[in-house]
């Protein structure tokens, strides 16, 4: 298999040696901050539509607002900072863990915010609440990815990635569903800060584990000088590696498709006349759980068949997923409909999440952890968010749900064939970083 034998490889043993990473202390690390990552997501992804179409937002308005999950993509140009910046008093207690910290009580700080707000008495102050999360949230996940990263050992690569992505669906799922319910009994304020307390798995499992083994350390930035090393260091490592470019076209478009459709299925199901309660135990409940199948699936498939056929595997499976939600538009309001088209995309869904954040996982440089992950995250979805927030509600205003969803399937395809050609010509394997490669 060339360089990938040296890197990410697949497991050769049993069935017991693929499962037993799954219950060594770094990846329940992972799990456990993969939970407080989850929840910013779902406070300002599918809950706050369903709350903003409960008010009686337009369409447009609505999924314009997934435009503030674009400072998600914007948070390579303060990745840096959590990189290399000590923060006082707190920072005794490692780089990692301090943040870990901070960012947490900022999370907690805008999600509460974010409550008091009225969508219905001014979407300006939404807009503004709701970025305000954007940016807590994302800064969040500069420091859960590279404390997950540079805690896990090689060979966990996968199933680490795997017990993140259960502790973000269970962030996210949890965090969603219970925001559902609290809101239909004691309101949508009540609900949200109640929420906030999903951000304290990360905050708490930072002091337990304390800093990551495989952290480099960097010195603190202060002269002008060092701080633009800090900033343009981390790309020009990256872009100097052969095959960069078209990496990077892949994680631009790999998951145009994806996105798109995953942000307008709360759109979907209360045009289809779903209830809250419909919606917690079908999209919720049923995803939960076929989100957990398909990680599993996913993290014993990158490690008993390697990288790059579990990736390739992925691709298409999440591209397939989008027709059964033209399959749900087409049956209208039908609950074995929306269990089966959530069923399929969650399982797919969790399986893709599993090897890509384990593929992107290894293509950091463990100098430049948090920039260079945050630089291909970002990259990930920034073309589809915008896409979704820009042109998504007209288009499904114009071409009715079936054919929007057939779009986002052919979407998909061309994020499949540059990975098959990147396979083919070697480039998957020069362009690995450090964190994927063996010490």
């Amino acid at each position: 298999m060339g360089k990938e034998s040296q890197t990410v490889t697949s497991v050769t043993g049993g069935w017991g040696s693929a499962l037993k990473p799954y219950f060594e202390k770094e990846s329940l690390a992972a799990f456990f901050v993969g939970i407080s990552s989850g929840f910013p997501y779902a406070m300002i992804g599918a809950t706050l539509t369903t709350r903003l179409a409960q008010d009686g937002i337009d369409k447009k308005t609505v999924t314009a607002f997934t435009l503030s999950f674009l400072v998600y993509n914007l948070k390579i140009f303060w990745a840096w900072i959590v990189d290399g910046v000590r923060l006082p008093v707190l920072g005794r207690l490692g780089q990692r863990v301090s943040w870990l910290i901070f960012s947490g009580l900022m999370v907690i700080a805008s999600v509460i915010n974010l409550a008091l707000v009225d969508p219905a008495a001014s979407i300006g102050a939404t807009v503004l609440a709701a970025i305000l999360v954007g940016v807590a949230g994302a800064t969040f996940d500069i420091v859960i990815d590279a404390y997950r990263i540079e805690t896990l050992k090689l060979y966990q690569l996968g199933v680490g990635s795997g017990m993140s992505q259960y502790g973000w669906r269970i962030g996210s799922a949890g965090a969603g569903a219970l925001a559902l319910v609290l809101a239909d009994r004691i309101g949508w304020q009540a609900a949200y800060m109640a929420c906030a307390a999903f951000a304290l798995p990360a905050m708490l499992t930072g002091l337990v584990m304390g800093e990551p083994a495989r952290h480099v350390v960097s010195n603190e930035k202060r002269a002008l000088a060092e701080i633009w090393q800090s900033v343009a260091g981390p790309f020009v490592e990256f872009f100097q590696r052969a095959g960069a470019w078209l990496v990077l076209l892949f994680i631009l478009v790999h998951k145009i498709g994806d996105t798109l459709a995953n942000l307008t299925f709360r759109l979907l199901f209360d045009d289809l006349g779903y209830t809250n309660d419909e919606i917690a135990i079908y999209d919720v409940g049923v995803g939960f759980w076929a989100y957990l199948i398909g990680i599993f699936i996913g993290g014993v498939a990158f490690a008993r068949l390697g990288l790059k056929r579990s990736v390739i595997i992925a691709l298409v499976l999440m591209a397939f997923s989008n027709l059964s939600f033209a399959g749900l538009a087409a049956s209208g309001h039908s609950n074995w409909a929306m269990a089966g088209a959530i069923g399929f995309e969650n399982a797919a869904s969790g399986f893709g999440g599993v090897v890509l954040v384990a593929y992107f996982s290894a293509l950091c440089d463990l100098r430049f952890t948090g920039a260079q992950y945050a630089l291909i995250s970002a990259g990930a979805s920034i073309v589809g968010r915008f896409l979704t927030g820009t042109t998504a509600g007209a288009l499904i205003e114009t071409l009715g749900y079936v054919n929007f969803y057939l779009l986002t399937t052919l979407a998909a395809v061309p994020g499949i064939a540059l990975f098959w050609l990147m396979s083919r010509n070697g480039l998957v394997d020069s362009a690995m970083g450090s964190a994927g490669a063996r010490d």
